[in-house]
């Protein structure tokens, strides 16, 4: 693993998205002093498509929603990218996910789906990407989404 946040999306195959533009009344980023709140993000694809649409336990499997949450940090981290100018060697750390898991009530593997958006911040950002993090399952999401994650990150 490289240092370098972008080359490490490089070796990983992944392109960052343009950001998504808010959809409501609020904005996709704030930064107060050297923290950056990123907005919830759902799975889009490069496509500014959902390919995974549904509910965890019903219509969506737990190997698909993880993939989903993969997408939402992804668009998290294109968010971060847009936030500082392209230069994401001025992430200090990622603090935290909170992420939201749409699944049957009976459903207890939100950790695991969330793994793939902590995975993915580990494998950018190295040690910097360790982070806290809430993964809570919850009965609808936006646009009928199964993964939805917002982040907390210290910046330089």
């Amino acid at each position: 693993m490289s240092n370098s946040p972008k080359e490490n999306l490089e070796k990983a195959g992944i392109t960052l998205p343009t950001p998504v533009a808010p959809v409501a009344n609020y904005v996709t980023y704030v930064q107060t002093g050297n923290i950056l709140s990123v907005s919830g993000q759902l799975p889009l694809n490069n496509e500014g498509k959902l390919p995974y649409v549904g509910k965890v336990g019903l219509n969506v499997t737990p190997e698909e929603a993880n993939k989903a949450a993969r997408l939402c940090a992804i668009n998290i981290i294109s968010q971060i990218n847009a936030a500082l100018g392209g230069d994401l060697n001025r992430v200090v750390r990622i603090i935290k996910l909170g992420a939201f898991v749409n699944c049957v009530d009976s459903f207890p593997g939100q950790p695991a789906i969330v793994n793939g958006a902590s995975d993915l911040m580990v494998e950018v950002f190295g040690d910097k990407g360790k982070h806290s993090r809430s993964a809570v399952g919850t009965n609808a999401l936006p646009l009928n989404v199964p993964v939805e994650i917002d982040a907390l990150i210290e910046i330089s």
